[in-house]
């Protein structure tokens, strides 16, 4: 009798088991603390929104999806570490919403070398869409599209000084890039064109040179802390010319970070923010059920980019591998995520390309 209850207990710990493991596990590596830690809180935040509305309605094919978050404090060096131990140590099937430009170029090798996809990283540079990468699959716009389009805006109510400070690295180049063929589309070109150290950002000599070049228009490309130092520097320095950086920075922590001088910064944007269009509307939804007052630009991308994976995943199969949901997400075909449509082939990686502006308003709220 001993022995027939111990073989059901046995029974029972292995059926337990079997359902403990019965997750389709995801990995990331983002900055969860550092430069970044305020807007990868609210991308995180947007994901799981999804993510847990999707697991409470079973999952796929009944198994949970788990993120798997490590901290890399947005160190090129330590995402590139965190990387080998999910892919090799958790086994996850993908990669997802990882942040910083240099940070997604490091592990790029280590994707192709275990045929593991990166679902929406929070990246928009160039090199990610061009040539296509076989295991990146971009679900936002690049930012080349968001600081022409930018620069445009300036260029469009009169302002011919426009300045660009941007971070020593490849998205501050990328960024540049796009501001540049703004100012040349314009017939422009910039008063001045400044960069700052990655790991050790300073304004001091920065800031008084955009009083002496008299900008109207200032554009800066970096992100998080070092983005909030530059606007104070220069608004200390006496300047009061207009402010604008790329969607990275598009998140409420960005905002109080920047406290009284916020307003009239000009933020772009990769997703809408009105309720004319599904995504909005439904992550506003999940967000009041959880008692959340406001879906933020980041939490809205984060939200967009789990829409994505979880798309992938059910068309994987049961069991998804890392073989079928490349496969799943290269035949993704017009895939609508509320009112924007994303497609994939094995040629085009880019997913969205859409791109807009909005402005911090006394309140603190991003409007359009």
């Amino acid at each position: 009798m001993k022995l027939c209850r111990l073989s059901v207990a046995a029974v029972a710990l292995l059926l337990w088991a079997a359902m403990a493991q019965a997750q389709i596990l995801i990995g990331q590596t983002v900055g969860v603390t550092g430069a970044v830690a305020a807007t990868v809180k609210e991308s995180n935040a947007g994901a799981m929104l999804y993510i847990d509305d999707v697991n409470a309605k079973g999952g796929i094919g009944g198994e949970k999806i788990e993120v798997i978050t490590l901290d890399d404090k947005f160190d090129t060096k330590l995402t590139a570490v965190n990387a080998r131990k999910l892919i090799e140590e958790r086994h996850v099937v993908a990669l997802f919403m990882t942040r910083g430009t240099p940070n997604t170029e490091g592990i790029i090798p280590i994707l192709d070398q275990y045929g593991v996809p990166l679902i929406g990283p929070s990246t928009g540079a160039m090199i990610f869409h061009q040539p296509v990468r076989r295991h990146v699959f971009n679900v936002r716009a690049t930012y080349q599209r968001e600081a022409e389009k930018a620069i445009a805006h300036l260029a469009s109510i009169g302002m011919r000084r426009i300045a660009v400070i941007h971070v020593d690295d490849g998205f501050g180049t990328d960024g540049l890039q796009g501001a540049q063929n703004g100012l040349a589309a314009a017939k422009l070109k910039a008063v001045a064109i400044e960069k700052f150290d990655r790991s050790k950002p300073n304004f001091s000599t920065i800031a008084p040179l955009m009083i002496k070049t008299e900008a109207q228009g200032i554009m800066i490309i970096g992100s998080g802390t070092a983005v909030v130092d530059a606007i104070k520097a220069i608004r200390a320095a006496g300047s009061g010319a207009q402010l604008l950086t790329l969607s990275n920075n598009a998140s409420d922590g960005f905002v109080k970070l920047l406290g009284e001088n916020a307003r009239g910064v000009i933020v772009s944007q990769v997703l809408p923010q009105t309720f004319r269009y599904g995504i909005v509307k439904e992550a506003t939804q999940l967000a009041q059920a959880r008692k959340i007052a406001l879906v933020s630009p980041a939490m809205l991308e984060g939200f967009a980019s789990a829409k994505v994976l979880v798309e992938a995943l059910r068309h994987s199969g049961a069991k998804p591998t890392r073989e079928r949901l490349q496969a799943a997400l290269e035949g993704m075909q017009k895939f609508d995520l509320g009112g924007l449509e994303l497609s994939y082939s094995p040629t085009d990686h880019t997913g969205l390309d859409f791109a807009d502006l909005s402005i911090i308003s006394a309140d603190g709220r991003f409007r359009r």
